[in-house]
């Protein structure tokens, strides 16, 4: 979906360290050396923006560097069964985790983009341990009165983001298994909410269900159906 942001963005709030280069590194170095200047390293990533049903995610965590975690990356450069056998791990090992949510009446009484940072600052201001920094995967950054800063791609760069993006994607996509039961025939088991083919012959079948984020699908209600 297509849509124009309001939430400021600003090269200046990207994460820079004077006479270090973070390039190159490995997410656990990476991590290692903003701790070095910063203290505990907090990552916040999401899960859930593109769908057109269901809500958004958000985890926040702050790992700790002394027991580290093997096998963490970028959530999407991992399996399902590969996430969900590092959830329980880093639930497990993490110094401090939280994972929220923005229903979808809050993605269309407002924006994803806006629902999206709201689930971000749920997280982390469910957090039980205090950080020095906050690093956020992407460009915006959600109303926190903390130290935070962008990490474009940060998902791969950091391994508290890695970790965040881990506990949002499994959680969302048990939620959407867990919707799959509740609104049966659309498949959300299969395409976690997403505009697949198949999504929109079953909303064809069944019409709308409780869950679909109208505002995605303002066009296809419209009979603009050239989104599929």
């Amino acid at each position: 979906m297509a849509y124009q942001s309001k939430h400021k963005k600003s090269r200046e709030t990207q994460l820079v360290i004077e006479d270090v280069s973070l390039d190159g590194l490995s997410l656990r170095e990476f991590d290692k050396i903003v701790s070095e200047r910063y203290g505990a390293v907090c990552g916040i990533d999401e899960a859930g923006r593109g769908p057109v049903a269901g809500a958004v995610f958000a985890a926040a965590v702050i790992l700790d560097l002394k027991n580290p975690i093997d096998g963490l990356n970028d959530s999407k450069k991992l399996t399902a069964k590969k996430r969900e056998g590092l959830f329980p791990i880093i639930k497990e090992k993490a110094l401090a985790y939280c994972i929220a949510s923005a229903s979808v009446e809050e993605i269309d009484e407002t924006d994803i983009l806006s629902a999206d940072l709201l689930a971000m600052k749920r997280a982390f201001e469910g957090l039980t341990e205090a950080a020095g920094i906050v690093l956020i995967d992407g460009d915006v950054l959600p109303e926190l009165s903390f130290e935070m800063r962008n990490v474009i791609g940060g998902d791969a760069k950091s391994e508290a983001i890695a970790a965040a993006s881990i506990l949002a994607k499994v959680k969302r996509d048990r939620y959407m298994c867990e919707m799959a039961e509740k609104y049966p025939g659309y498949g959300f088991e299969k395409h976690k909410g997403y505009g697949t083919k198949a999504h929109y012959e079953a909303i064809d079948k069944l019409g709308l269900c409780p869950i679909h984020r109208k505002t995605f699908l303002k066009k296809y209600l419209n009979g603009q159906t050239d989104q599929r």
